[in-house]
């Protein structure tokens, strides 16, 4: 079966790495924060301006004035920073963001991304992840393989208008594991139950898939 928001995050979370400055987008990606494996420390960025974002709050712990970038209330960890959002893309512009985790509506087989504009949908702006996208290290997409419509979210070329180009080098959706390279998604993990017809059909871009995909562990 198809993962959950939360199982995409926990998946998600065991990309981090120990000691890496990771920034979570708005939506299944802020989820991670409440997932980053035992024994591994990480210091979660927000664009807004913080750096050390912890877990959601516990009803007592809510503190309207501690938000992330989606302006939904977090906690800090200890040791953690609060500053200018200024300094905050200066950080992220600077490439000392580990990871960037965020969600798309295309993907393609070239690393394009299209994350911001839905034609005819009202949009202020592309907001952070332009930048987000050129200056981290690592940059992981996590959405749902497909449109609420069954289509497909990974194609052979983006139609909407691009976030970025040629930067999109992993993707965890709701059935699969993905790798882009050499002008294809490469099929490295699908969901528990998922078969990799299942997957195959419902990616538009060019799918390698090896004889045994092997299932994600949790």
């Amino acid at each position: 079966m198809a993962l959950t928001r939360d199982q995409i995050a926990m998946r998600v979370a065991q990309e981090f790495q120990d000691g890496s400055y990771v920034n979570l987008g708005i939506g299944i990606p802020t989820l991670a924060a409440n997932y980053v494996p035992e024994g591994i420390e990480v210091m979660l960025q927000s664009e807004n301006g913080l750096l050390g974002m912890g877990r959601y709050p516990d009803e007592d712990e809510v503190d309207a004035d501690m938000i992330n970038a989606g302006k939904e209330t977090v906690t800090a960890i200890t040791g953690a920073s609060i500053f200018s959002s200024a300094d905050s893309f200066a950080m992220i512009r600077g490439g000392h963001v580990d990871f960037t985790v965020l969600g798309a509506f295309e993907v393609d087989v070239n690393g394009n991304i299209a994350s911001w504009m839905i034609p005819g949908k009202l949009i202020k702006g592309m907001g952070g992840a332009m930048d987000l996208v050129a200056g981290a290290k690592n940059i992981i997409v996590t959405m749902t393989h497909a449109d609420k419509h069954g289509n497909s979210k990974l194609l052979g070329e983006c139609t909407l208008p691009l976030t970025g180009v040629n930067c999109i080098t992993r993707i965890i959706t709701d059935l699969a594991v993905l790798e882009v390279a050499d002008g294809a998604f490469h099929l490295t993990e699908r969901a528990p139950g998922v078969s990799v017809d299942e997957i195959r059909e419902k990616t538009a871009g060019k799918l390698i898939a090896a004889d045994d995909v092997p299932e994600m562990q949790f």
